[in-house]
Order: C-alpha cells, then structure tokens, then sequence
C-alpha cells in the first residue's frame, strides 16, 4: 500500500487551504450513491447536484488549453463546451452564463477554477454555501479529481454484490447474466480499493449500504465529521426534498456517452426507493429474491470478496 509521503501531504493541504471539504459520493452502481447523494444534500449547507460524469473531461480539456498556451477566453470556452457538450448537463437546470460568469472572474483560469465555478452555480441554486459530487464512475477518476480540486474527498458506499446483482437486474442498462454481475461487481470495488490508496490520507472512507439503511443517523453523523459537516436533522428527513431535488433527471431521456437510452419513465421507476425513509428490509434481498442457482454463482466468482467486506457467505 503506497501512501502519501508528508511532503506531498503538506502540499496538499496548503492546496486545500480556503476551500472546505468537497465531498464525492462513489461506489458501483446500484449500491445506494443515490440514497446518500440525498441525504447529504438535504443539509441546509450542501448541496450534492445530478451525476456529472464531465468533471476529469473538464479538467482535461483545460490543462491541454493551458499547455498549449491558450488564452484565458479559449481555455474558458473550451471548458464550456465540455459541460455544455456532455449528455447530463440537462439534469442540471443552470444557467450557462452564471457559470461562464463565475469562470470570468478568474484569470488564468485553472481546471479547479473551471470546476468550481460549476458547482458554485449549482449551490447558488440552492442557497447553500458548500457543495459536493455523486457519480459512481469516480472511483475511476478520484485521483485525477483531486490533482485538480484538492478538497475533494470521497465517500465510497460499498453494498453487498449479490443485492447489486439483483438491482442491476431491474434496469435496462444492467448485465442479464449473474456471472457477469458478479465479476463486474468484483472488478470494480477492487479497483476502486486499489486506487484510493493513492489519494492523500484522510480524504477516503468507506461506508456501508447495509449500515446506512438499517441505523442511518451514526453512519451520517461519521460521514458529517468527516466532511466537517455540522450535524442536522435534515438530513434523516431527506425524502421531503427528494423528488424536487430530482426532478431535473427524472424529466429528461438520457443517452449516455456509452451508448443506448435511458427514458425519463425508466429514470423515475429506478429511484423511486429513494423518496421513502430508508429500510432494513432493503438489504439482504438476495436470501429471499435470488436463486439459490444464481446464488452459488454469483458466490463462486466473488465469495472471497464478499467474505474479506464481512457479509454472509453460506456454506
């Protein structure tokens, strides 16, 4: 395990310095981001907007501008272009000239700067002063996202594969087959693992869906402190706000970067969970919903994995 050496966590912090924790909610799909995502946004002081899915493009975009010796109208076009450009920016129901305005008050303009002047706008929104990320996709990506915003921190909830399994095989976008959920599920949390042992310490947690569903206030409370969130309420009473919060996803058909279509019908149907008070009886689906057939092989690929988290693995 390779950690930050002090240096480069003093510089990382000196980097953070001005800037309050940004935290990133990350996980495999399917394991409960959404439900946190809500719950974290319901704070009066954070706001946690639609998956972006843009922020590394973004990045990308403005450090070639940047090396190439662009000027600051054309490193801040082209990052425009990407937010404006990606297939999610709908969800977000801004305005493009206040984030263009935000990004006009700094010059040069770095990826950060870029970055931040979107979320800026989303909280502005909202009338909250803080603000923070849900896309699953970043556990791929933290590491880069940090380079460029160095208060970001991440949230991974991790939920039990076999569950996963059976959620990804309520939605059109999901694997059909139980083998191939298994070693999706396997893969990614693996990989995310691995890769969080190179972001600088103290900016990685994890969390359980379980946990979050059954007890929800002392999984928060760990999360609030680890943001530097003071404590609220709010948050344990998110499904007040939820299907406001979503309505801009759920009004739209998406269609994703990868390919296909997600209608705003589907949209809807797969989070309707999510305006409910959290349940105990949302995890541990699979010892009544699955096949014991499609149990053994969804345990044969990723039994080892599921054991070493500490979930149930019959004999």
């Amino acid at each position: 395990m390779r950690l930050p050496s002090p240096r480069r966590a003093l510089a990382h912090r000196r980097a953070a310095a001005g800037h309050q924790p940004a935290p990133f909610v990350v996980g495999v799909s399917r394991s409960g981001t959404t439900l946190l995502r809500l719950m974290l946004d319901a704070h009066p002081d954070l706001t946690i907007p639609a998956e972006t899915h843009f922020v590394p493009m973004v990045a990308n975009a403005v450090d070639r501008a940047v090396e190439e010796g662009a000027s600051t109208e054309v490193v801040r076009a082209r990052a425009m272009e990407t937010m404006t450009g990606h297939p999610r920016w709908g969800d977000f129901r801004l305005d493009e000239a206040d984030v263009r305005a935000r990004m006009e008050q700094h010059d040069p303009l770095t990826a950060g700067d870029a970055i931040r002047s979107f979320y800026e706008a989303c909280a502005a929104l909202e009338g909250k002063p803080r603000w923070g990320d849900k896309s699953p996709p970043y556990t791929y990506k933290a590491g880069r996202i940090q380079r460029a915003l160095p208060e970001a921190v991440f949230i991974h909830i991790i939920r039990d594969g076999r569950d996963v399994a059976l959620s990804l095989g309520e939605v059109s976008w999901g694997p059909d087959d139980i083998t191939v959920a298994a070693e999706k599920w396997a893969s990614e949390l693996r990989k995310a693992r691995k890769r969080a042992k190179n972001l600088v310490r103290g900016t990685y947690m994890e969390i359980h869906y379980e946990d979050l569903v059954t007890d929800p206030e002392p999984v928060l409370r760990k999360v609030a402190e680890f943001t530097d969130l003071p404590w609220s309420d709010e948050m344990l009473n998110y499904p007040e706000r939820a299907a406001e919060r979503m309505r801009g996803e759920m009004e739209r058909t998406l269609k994703p970067l990868g390919g296909g279509t997600i209608t705003a019908e589907e949209r809807t149907r797969q989070h309707q969970l999510v305006f409910e008070k959290p349940s105990a009886s949302r995890a541990g689906r699979w010892k009544t919903d699955m096949s014991e057939e499609n149990r053994k092989a969804f345990e044969e690929v990723a039994g080892g994995l599921l054991k070493k988290l500490g979930y149930e693995v019959p004999d």
